[in-house]
């Protein structure tokens, strides 16, 4: 599903560019989830940006494709059209524009892009009902602008809102855990995991394990120094927590 190829990326401009991701290969079958752990300044976020299209970073080796189409050349609008989907760290605020509206217009978008149809307004409704109570999301919070006066806790539950609306192939959950209590933890992790499907692959980007006791990987994979050095199962998340990222780095120097 997707498949990254010695892939090396840097960011910043010109002389001052500095390279982050270093030859990293990696390959996410459908019906997979993936967890990628490492330190600090590995890379994890970098990856998730590079394959979602973000700005300020070139990609200078390699390539990732998903279902075998290069998604590298695509502009971001157009790789969120053949189903990738970006769960951010610290999601935006975009004030003056409702939740609703905003999800709506995108799920539009995306189904223009492919030839579809546009959903009708009782059935975005009505979905838009049922996804939001699987979360427990206040109907009056999807009227209001997009995160803005939102707590770290609702902000990540409305990511994983739009994600569960848009139905995207590919999931990459960055950081998704960052700042959640072990309640909103659980309903976060229950909503990844009802995107769970034999069509569907999920990159979880994370520094603890206590995310992958919700959302189980079928493998975990060590980033560090812009390159995957380590992959197991699921244990190896375990196995980090406990003993640290430093057994793991001196096994591969």
């Amino acid at each position: 599903m997707l498949k990254i190829t010695d892939l090396s990326a840097t960011v910043g401009e010109d002389s001052e560019a500095k390279t982050i991701l270093n030859g990293l290969s990696l390959d996410v079958p459908a019906g997979e989830v993936h967890a990628i752990m490492g330190p600090n300044g590995a890379g994890k976020s970098t990856l998730s940006y590079v394959l979602t299209g973000r700005s300020g970073y070139e990609v200078t080796g390699g390539g990732a494709t998903l279902n075998g189409e290069d998604i590298l050349g695509m502009d971001p609008e157009d790789r969120a059209a053949k189903g990738m989907f970006l769960s951010f760290q610290y999601p935006v605020e975009i004030p003056g524009v409702p939740v609703m509206t905003f999800v709506r217009t995108a799920m539009n978008a995306q189904r223009k892009a492919r030839g579809e149809a546009e959903i009708s307004a009782p059935d975005f409704i009505k979905k838009s009902r049922e996804v939001a109570g699987m979360l427990n999301l206040d109907a009056e919070m999807l009227k209001r602008p997009v995160n803005v006066g939102f707590s770290g806790g609702e902000k990540k539950r409305l990511e994983i809102y739009q994600m569960m609306m848009l139905e995207p192939k590919f999931l990459i959950l960055d950081e998704t855990d960052s700042g959640l209590d072990i309640d909103a933890l659980k309903t976060v992790a229950d909503g990844v995991n009802a995107m769970r499907d034999p069509s569907r692959g999920m990159l979880v980007i994370t520094h603890y394990q206590r995310l992958l006791d919700y959302i189980k990987p079928d493998k975990v994979h060590v980033l560090a120094k812009g390159r995957i050095i380590k992959t197991g199962e699921a244990d190896l998340a375990l196995r980090l927590e406990k003993e640290g990222y430093d057994g793991v780095l001196g096994e591969a120097a």
